[in-house]
């Protein structure tokens, strides 16, 4: 039994494979509110399968690349569940995992781009060539900048129609397809630390310079 969840995009989204396939999945109702909700669908989704915390094996969460917050809140409860019940944790790059459904489900059959919103007008991007697989990154942009007629699969095609004109489904990653890349080895798996790629927004102050 693999719990796996997401907080790399505005939305959570939770997921439990039972070895065989995806047996629940949520996704959170609002935005922007990741520590509030994160527990709640973990919750529920294991009441959905008839299973408490001491029944999982293994917990599966993405690493991003993300806001610093929103990841904050996946990776440290991923890591104190890991620590409580005594089980492995996989990290997996959040754009892999988008790459992996786009990929499945037929929506591209060529080499394609993912790229998902990193806010301040940019991007976060890698490149995959035609078996899925990336090829680059993952690396933070402005669209501008890496603008391109492949397909791009992901939340930053659809806020930045001019730099990427053949934007594909899904949008943001999918916690089933997260735990999936997972049980049947189909991403390059990572301690559950965060890809941030730069700086997060909000930093402690520094103390002032000496005018002295």
């Amino acid at each position: 039994m693999l719990l796996a969840f997401d907080t790399s995009s505005p939305t959570v989204t939770v997921a439990v494979h039972d070895g065989t396939d995806v047996v629940a999945e949520l996704t959170s109702a609002e935005t922007m509110r990741h520590g509030e909700q994160l527990t709640p669908l973990v919750d529920q989704a294991l009441r959905q399968v008839g299973i408490v915390p001491r029944d999982l094996t293994a917990l599966a969460v993405g690493v991003g690349p993300g806001p610093f917050t929103g990841l904050r809140v996946g990776l440290v409860s991923a890591r104190t569940m890991s620590y409580v019940l005594q089980v492995p944790v996989y990290g997996v790059c959040s754009l892999d995992v988008l790459a992996l459904e786009a990929f499945d489900t037929g929506v591209v059959t060529g080499p394609f781009v993912v790229a998902s919103d990193a806010r301040r007008r940019e991007v976060y991007l890698a490149s995959y060539d035609e078996a899925g697989l990336r090829a680059g990154g993952p690396d933070v942009q402005r669209p501008a900048d890496v603008a391109t007629a492949l397909p791009v699969v992901g939340e930053g095609a659809a806020l930045y129609p001019d730099a990427f004109p053949d934007g594909r489904w899904p949008l943001r990653p999918a916690a089933g397809w997260l735990a999936r890349c997972v049980v049947e080895e189909r991403a390059e798996l990572h301690d559950p630390e965060p890809l941030y790629l730069r700086r997060p927004d909000a930093e402690i102050p520094r103390a002032p310079k000496s005018v002295s």
